[in-house]
């Protein structure tokens, strides 16, 4: 998949108007930060798993990081995260515009509680230098396969809110 297979998936949805395409990369949190001229926090980072054999991705702040403990309780398996070539495969997305839009079929997506402190966050948007600036509710509403809101990170909680 890619940027243009985002934007479509984004049009009935009144979306497709924000993505937005650098001419530098923004495959990391950082680089996306630097890209799109906010804090890292603000960006939505796409964590893909493998869970009973399904993909699952967790959509959580910049500035948190997946609480091992938390993901086994609430998924009852260790956190495996996919390869590069898997995420490919079972997501349609190249790690570095992982997001959670025009997935392939089957994919679970959760958001974490991480992102609800920012008035808008920035996922990627397909490719490895793009992303889409929505609100929380508008993440929940354009995500697909969308299954809930979760607490699965850890260490966000220190970081300013700029």
């Amino acid at each position: 998949m890619s940027i243009e297979a985002v934007r479509a998936y984004l049009v009935p949805l009144g979306l497709a108007d924000r993505v937005k395409e650098f001419s530098t990369s923004s495959a990391t949190v950082e680089l996306a930060a630097q890209a799109a001229g906010v804090i890292p926090a603000r960006i939505a980072k796409s964590l893909s798993f493998k869970v009973e054999g399904r993909p699952v991705l967790i959509v959580a702040a910049g500035d948190a990081k997946v609480d091992n403990r938390k993901f086994k309780d609430f998924f009852h398996t260790k956190a495996t995260m996919l390869t590069p070539d898997e995420a490919v495969e079972l997501l349609g997305h190249a790690v570095g515009g992982v997001c959670p839009f025009a997935l392939k079929e089957g994919v679970d997506v959760y958001l974490d509680v991480s992102m609800q402190r920012f008035e808008t966050v920035l996922p990627a948007a397909g490719s490895s230098n793009s992303c889409v600036e929505l609100t929380c509710g508008e993440l929940e509403k354009a995500a697909c396969g969308f299954r809930g809101w979760g607490d699965f990170c850890k260490a966000w909680q220190e970081t300013e809110t700029q």
